[in-house]
């Protein structure tokens, strides 16, 4: 499959979250979704990310827009991150990696020389039909969620 742009259908996923549950890409029919895939929790960028969302939750209602994270870390860990931090929004556990490999934000990274795998830091946002109406790739958090709330309020 290749690179996913606006306009195309969101890939649809199912997977476990935070508090024993599970969130699916369905149940969002009707409304925006915010998705913010990031590499890891508890790490410093992650944290501001993931804080910053929690604080424009209100905003992102009022605009009809739900927010989730993924990331491939477990429930286990996502359940010490949001306590730890107090984070008001959904976090998903994608373990098999299936759902960061289907939107693409599986990719080659390099650090300190080293190459590997991991999540590359990017943000869709999906129209009530399920479509992708943006992304932001290989996003800077700083300004990030602004951006994000002002493009879910203009959908």
């Amino acid at each position: 499959m290749g690179q996913l742009v606006p306009g195309d259908n969101a890939p649809s996923f199912e997977l476990p979250t935070d508090g024993g549950g599970s969130v699916a890409l369905s149940a969002f029919r009707g409304r925006k979704l915010v998705i913010f895939f990031y590499p890891g929790d508890d790490t410093p960028t992650c944290t501001t990310e993931a804080l910053d969302f929690t604080a424009a939750r209100g905003d992102f209602e009022a605009a009809g827009t739900a927010i989730l994270g993924i990331s491939p870390d477990s429930v286990k860990s996502h359940e010490k991150f949001r306590q730890k931090r107090s984070l008001g929004v959904s976090l998903a556990s994608d373990e098999t990696r299936d759902v960061v490999e289907a939107y693409g934000v599986w990719q080659e990274k390099q650090m300190y020389g080293r190459t590997y795998m991991g999540v590359v830091r990017t943000t869709f946002l999906i129209d009530a039909e399920g479509r992708i109406a943006r992304i932001w790739p290989k996003l800077r958090v700083k300004g990030h969620v602004a951006e994000v709330l002002a493009a879910a309020r203009a959908l």
